[in-house]
């Protein structure tokens, strides 16, 4: 059949040897159909796969491509049980692609409930690594619109150097006691919008790393989970500034945490964080709705509980329209540093109701400069 320009092709992975048994491993057919795919420069391409179960040890798909391209899942892609066969840190990693769109509506699998024993990072700091679901690398002018993940061994999404990047129509489920399962994470990337999507994980809904700017959150449904974080940042030197967040229009169930921006207290970086606007949300039965940590030290890592203060500046930071319930006395919680305060917080419109039996919903907020626009509960923090 004659190619015309700018005709759409289909790589179906099943032409290049795959197979839907769940067993057999698809990884050398997922490669070549994808390099077939990647190299075709009549038109848009697209690796298809279909219905059906598809076992991938691990699979790398590397650009750069000739046109634009599409990574189209129906089917289920099922990660190894035994965490020891993948040797990167995603099990499926996209790097060095522009122009990419990742749809179908199909489900990853990371079986990591037989990962999830040999997690030992909350007690020690040479955790081995385990492999996140999938990973963005270097991808620019590109987007994921349907995709459903679930049980990852670590994480599920890993971001990284990403610029203009959409991600929508996403489901992504752990059970709220896997350790370390982040929803998405998502570091040195600027220009991107996050919107439409539902996470339930063991760990941060979206966690928010050094070097991200321009980052646009809405219409999340967070839970359980350790709800939307910036950071931890400051541990390390070379840690690049945080600048340009919206959260809007989004809900969190149960979790741990709501809106948190948590900084090392024993911090090496001088880096800011500034220009965030957190607004509409919803919180139902949240540990902490609204928390600024500059003295994040865990495991004992500080000699002394309050002997350090924070090196990263926290500024220019709006809370608009934050209602719902807390588990937490301290529904509102802001430890700024001693040494770099925050500034310019601005809090208008707060309704925060704690659920416990014994007392009534308290704010404390240390080191914090700004300014209280309209209704605010709970109403005692000084700023």
């Amino acid at each position: 059949m004659t190619q015309y320009p700018s005709q759409e092709k289909v790589f179906d992975v099943r032409n290049y040897g795959a197979y839907s048994d769940g067993k057999r491993d698809n990884g050398m057919a997922f490669t070549k159909a994808w390099n077939d795919a990647c190299q075709w420069s009549s038109g848009r391409s697209t690796v298809y796969i279909a219905p059906g179960v598809f076992y991938l040890r691990q699979v790398t798909f590397a650009g750069p491509c000739k046109n634009s391209i599409t990574f189209m899942v129906k089917g289920t892609l099922l990660a190894p049980r035994n965490p020891s066969l993948i040797n990167q840190d995603e099990w499926i990693l996209f790097e060095y692609v522009d122009s990419l769109t990742v749809t179908g509506g199909g489900l990853l699998d990371g079986q990591g409930s037989y990962s999830w024993p040999l997690n030992d990072c909350n007690k020690n700091s040479n955790c081995r690594s385990l492999a996140m679901n999938i990973g963005f690398a270097f991808v620019r002018s590109s987007r994921i619109d349907g995709l459903r993940s679930i049980n990852s061994k670590m994480g599920h999404f890993n971001i990284y150097g990403v610029n203009d990047f959409n991600i929508s129509g996403v489901t992504i489920t752990a059970p709220g006691d896997s350790p370390n399962t982040d929803g998405i994470k998502i570091g040195r990337s600027s220009n991107m919008h996050i919107h439409n999507v539902t996470i339930g994980t063991g760990d941060d809904c979206i966690a928010i790393l050094d070097g991200t700017t321009n980052l646009d959150i809405s219409h999340v449904r967070c839970g359980p989970g350790h709800g939307i974080s910036v950071g931890s940042l400051g541990r390390y030197k070379d840690e690049k500034n945080v600048q340009g967040l919206t959260v809007r229009d989004s809900v969190f169930i149960g979790t741990t945490d709501g809106l948190r921006i948590k900084t090392w207290a024993k911090s090496i970086s001088e880096i800011s964080v500034s220009n965030f606007l957190y607004e509409n949300i919803l919180m139902i039965n949240v540990g902490n709705p609204i928390i600024i940590d500059q003295q994040y030290c865990p495991n004992g890592q500080c000699d002394s509980s309050g002997k350090y203060a924070s090196h990263v500046q926290i500024k220019d930071v709006k809370y608009n329209k934050i209602w719902g319930t807390s588990t937490s006395k301290e529904a509102l919680k802001m430890q700024c540093s001693k040494t770099f305060p925050c500034q310019d917080v601005e809090l208008s419109d707060i309704n925060l109701k704690y659920v416990g039996p014994d007392g009534i919903v308290t704010a404390l907020c240390q080191n914090v400069g700004g300014s209280i626009r309209g209704k605010i509960v709970p109403g005692n923090c000084q700023i």
